[in-house]
């Protein structure tokens, strides 16, 4: 895995095989960064990783230098070398959580521009996440819900529901709390 654009661009990122995780692949990462490029300063955004495995998405806001980026997964090997790799590329704005995300959401406070979700594909209670990131009002006003899910979960009825993305395998659906339209203003 690298990391595809910013200050950190070309850095290679090995993660140990026993993490349980199947990052972005690159191709999909890159499409997914220009349309969010599109919609929002991302140095001026506050990010919320949701199962955040290898790291992945989390270094490609860093290296955008996000100002802010939680990152949350309850595998402890996946947030040890999340916290090492941030450690090793002083991406200081990182703040790294073990915790399952359900109850990390069900107890949320914070609000962020971007929340990004890429739970195991076949995991039970899918739909139930971007529910419970509008029930807590986590979003700020025109910030946005990015789900990665596999081909057999549509989020197209939800209320949020704002486009659906495929590039390749890797399917995203973006949810958005608007106040409007989905412009950088």
């Amino acid at each position: 895995m690298r990391i595809i654009s910013g200050i950190h661009k070309g850095r290679s990122i090995h993660a140990p095989k026993n993490l349980p995780v199947r990052p972005t692949t690159d191709f999909a990462k890159e499409a997914l960064f220009n349309i969010l490029s599109n919609h929002f300063d991302l140095e001026e955004c506050s990010v919320l990783d949701l199962f955040c495995g290898s790291g992945n998405i989390t270094y490609e806001f860093a290296s955008r230098e996000s100002k802010e980026i939680t990152s949350v997964d309850i595998n402890f090997h996946c947030t040890s070398f999340v916290k090492k790799t941030c450690s090793d590329f002083k991406m200081d704005q990182v703040k790294v959580i073990k915790s399952d995300v359900f109850s990390f959401l069900k107890n949320a406070f914070g609000k962020y521009d971007i929340v990004f979700a890429d739970p195991p594909y076949d995991l039970e209670k899918i739909e139930q996440i971007p529910d419970l990131v509008f029930e807590k009002n986590i979003l700020k006003e025109n910030g946005m819900l990015i789900l990665e899910h596999g081909p057999k979960t549509s989020f197209l009825q939800h209320p949020h529901f704002k486009e659906y993305r495929k590039y390749g395998n890797v399917n995203f659906s973006l949810l958005c709390k608007l106040s409007g339209s989905l412009s950088k203003d």
